[in-house]
């Protein structure tokens, strides 16, 4: 498969127009044509069913949407790496995070950094820990941020000092609000919504004991901003961490027993980065040195 070709499928694929993608690829409907017909034979399966005015995406075109996204991620980010110059540092650093309150630590050092090195830019991607570690196995992500519970034995880390506080989100109006803390008790017979990682609510279960198997889980989510939405319409509550963001018309109630979590930076060992990753990390490990962060993963 030539890259070339998974881009025009790629731009197939967004148009859902054959004649539209040719003209925004400045090349002939005909040619166009031709090219995927070679890939389907190519592959030895079918992408799309072709309609009258546009085109759908077969099961295997879904997989290949996928998978051609993830190839020309990686061959853009392996250009830019590339034609980084030899002086000052520039170019770009990809980081992965989850939602969580350490993002305002990294964001000053990335700030910092920055300033020190006006040539560098970020490209973040937010998504749960999982994803992220996808990302950084197929070096999509240099550096993630990732919220714990979380397996970070194949990876050089560090750990972010701040504790983060699991909680309820719950509309203004429910008695829930009302209370200083949420036992676990308090949540039955309420439509709970929880994060879809199952190492997340493995431990929101052990958490629970007794009352797990009672819950009424009316949903699962991975990012808070699109549950909050479900919790303000079916007066639910969300388990989720506590956040810097506020909700018009929603609040967070810390859990009772008290249950927290930590958050760590990590990044792929024995990876080769460019120069300015490196002088990133090792950024991060001498700041982590300077303030007293607790101990991590050490930097070969």
């Amino acid at each position: 498969m030539e890259l070339r070709v998974l881009e025009y499928y790629l731009m197939v694929v967004r148009e859902e127009n054959i004649t539209r993608a040719a003209n925004l690829l400045h090349i002939t409907q005909p040619t166009l044509s031709r090219q995927l017909s070679q890939l389907e034979e190519e592959l030895g399966v079918r992408l799309f069913k072709r309609g009258k005015h546009n085109i759908t995406l077969t099961e295997e075109g879904l997989l290949l949407k996928r998978r051609a996204q993830e190839m020309v991620d990686l061959a853009d980010k392996t250009r830019r790496e590339l034609v980084q110059g030899q002086g000052e540092l520039s170019g770009t650093i990809s980081i992965g995070s989850g939602e969580t309150k350490s993002i305002h630590l990294l964001a000053e050092l990335m700030t910092e950094f920055r300033r020190l090195h006006p040539g560098v830019s970020y490209d973040i991607y937010s998504n749960t820990a999982d994803h992220i570690k996808d990302r950084i196995e197929k070096g999509l992500t240099d550096i993630g941020l990732l919220t714990e519970p979380v397996e970070v034995g194949k990876y050089q880390f560090v750990r972010i000092p701040e504790k983060l506080k699991w909680g309820v989100l719950v509309r203004r109006d429910s008695p829930l609000a009302q209370k200083k803390e949420i036992r676990p008790e308090d949540l039955l017979g309420v439509p709970v919504l929880l994060a879809n990682r199952d190492s997340v609510r493995n431990e929101l279960a052990n958490w629970f004991g007794d009352c797990y198997e009672r819950l009424d889980i009316a949903s699962t989510f991975n990012l808070l901003y699109n549950a909050s939405a479900l919790v303000e319409s079916m007066n639910g509550a969300a388990l989720c961490m506590e956040l810097d963001t506020r909700y018009q018309n929603l609040v967070f109630v810390p859990l009772e027993p008290r249950l927290t979590a930590g958050a760590v930076l990590v990044w792929k060992k024995n990876q080769f980065f460019t120069q300015t990753v490196e002088q990133f990390i090792k950024f991060i490990m001498n700041a982590r040195e300077r303030d007293n962060w607790a101990e991590g993963g050490e930097r070969k």
